[in-house]
């Protein structure tokens, strides 16, 4: 229903109707329409658990890393695509104060965002990056990277910029910010 409707446009008797069950129900579990939303996004939130376990599993060492960096910028474009309905909640929602949905902003992201800051520390340890790398900035701006160019990839489209060229250029990104070093070609 959020493809097609604004959450602030759901009413819980369209909502039940939907679900084949009564308002009456619906208010045995949830108070309201939102707080129905927050539970969705909260499941969707612990699929993003995956892009951390991506992270730590993948070997940063030339075209197997690259490839990996690849797989991720597919997994997060394909992830975004998935769950627009209720990541604009999320995002409005967020913007606008509620806790409860930046709350589940942060369990998204969070665990790719120390995993990520973990491979950057790792090839900072073997000398790879200079002294002045911060892991957990660069990991920052590569997670607000991802999310972003994820979340307006359809603008990107209008301005004519394909989404495999996104995917790659996130590719690339990623794998230089993490290794300190250029992607294979």
């Amino acid at each position: 229903m959020l493809r097609t409707t604004s959450y602030r446009d759901l009413k819980v008797v369209d909502i039940a109707r939907e679900a084949g069950t009564s308002p009456a129900t619906f208010y045995q579990y949830f108070p309201d329409v939102e707080a129905a939303i927050v539970v969705l996004a909260e499941e969707m939130a612990k699929q993003g658990r995956k892009f951390g376990e991506h992270v730590r599993s993948t070997t940063w060492k030339g075209r197997v890393g690259y490839a990996a960096c690849t797989e991720l910028a597919d997994e997060f474009i394909t992830f975004w695509e998935e769950h627009q309905p209720v990541l604009r909640v999320v995002d409005l929602a967020t913007e606008e104060g509620d806790g409860r949905f930046a709350n589940v902003r942060v369990h998204l992201l969070n665990d790719l965002y120390n995993a990520l800051a973990e491979a950057i520390s790792e090839m900072k340890a073997t000398g790879r990056h200079p002294s002045d790398v911060d892991p957990m900035a660069t990991a920052g701006v590569l997670v607000s990277m991802l999310a972003h160019v994820a979340a307006h990839r359809y603008g990107f489209e209008f301005w004519g910029v394909r989404t495999n060229d996104l995917r790659t250029t996130m590719a690339r990104i990623i794998f230089w910010a993490v290794t300190g070093q250029r992607p294979p070609s």
